[in-house]
């Protein structure tokens, strides 16, 4: 189901749209590339805001589904047909995977999308890895996963400004990475999802968690490419920064269990570069 819908997910993402949008507005691009000559306020001219809020309405829509899934029936138990209503177990495993690989295609879409926005090709091996180490870093809670999501994202930047030869890299290594980061990103929302399954407030539960998890995907997604397509431009704005640091960290959150997820770490597994 995730590999369905992560290929479902990425249909529609046009590079030569973007362009065409920029030469609509009378900017000098002839290919993605090109964007990132452009000055910052050509590509907000583009950008728009409407990935800010449908892609959170989306997510919600699955979230509240799954919610109703898990936890609608038992609101029937005691009003008619007794526990012959209530969701069977295959039906609350069924809803918490389908809700998880829905908000995964999302995530890997809004941020795809973006990518676009600023001249990056989502589907080149290296901007897959990007695409997930910003889709880590927006679904990161506790001060540890999200301080080494940041790292991860931060490193990746680096490596990307500089040019570093990814000649290790190739869509098999990518693949193995990608399924990694699946699971443990499926293992990271159902547990933040488990309110889902409580009678009447499920559907809120679901649709909720699901918006703010995509809305903060989104704005990962914004400050992490905003940020390299910047340094690119400006190599001298990175000099002192170490290759953990993320200014736009902010304020720890409280440690609420959340695991951390090492992308990098998955990636030296998985035969690529050791950027850790």
């Amino acid at each position: 189901m995730r590999q369905t819908v992560g290929r479902v997910s990425r249909a529609g993402l046009s590079s030569k749209r973007v362009v065409a949008l920029h030469k609509k507005r009378g900017h000098d691009v002839a290919s993605l590339s090109d964007l990132r000559r452009l000055d910052l306020e050509q590509v907000d001219a583009v950008r728009g805001r409407a990935a800010s809020w449908y892609y959170p309405a989306a997510a919600a829509l699955s979230g509240a589904g799954a919610g109703l899934v898990i936890s609608g029936g038992q609101l029937a138990v005691a009003a008619s047909a007794g526990a012959a209503a209530a969701p069977s177990g295959g039906a609350i495993v069924g809803a918490f995977t389908a809700d998880a690989a829905v908000v995964l295609g999302l995530a890997s879409r809004s941020v795809g999308q973006i990518s676009l926005l600023y001249g990056y090709d989502p589907e080149e091996p290296a901007e897959k890895l990007f695409v997930m180490s910003v889709v880590n870093a927006g679904t990161a809670t506790s001060a540890t996963a999200k301080s080494a999501a940041m790292a991860d994202v931060s490193r990746l930047t680096q490596a990307l400004v500089r040019g570093k030869a990814w000649d290790v890299l190739n869509e098999t290594v990518v693949a193995k990475v990608s399924q990694q980061f699946a699971k443990a990103f499926g293992f990271r929302l159902t547990k933040k999802g488990l309110g889902k399954a409580v009678p009447a407030f499920g559907i809120v539960v679901g649709g909720t968690l699901n918006w703010t998890t995509l809305e903060a995907i989104v704005d990962a997604a914004d400050t992490a490419y905003r940020r390299r397509f910047l340094l690119e431009k400006y190599p001298h704005l990175g000099e002192g920064q170490g290759a953990g640091s993320f200014p736009d960290l902010g304020p720890e959150a409280q440690d609420d269990g959340d695991e951390e997820i090492s992308l990098l770490g998955k990636l030296a597994e998985a035969g690529g570069p050791d950027l850790r």
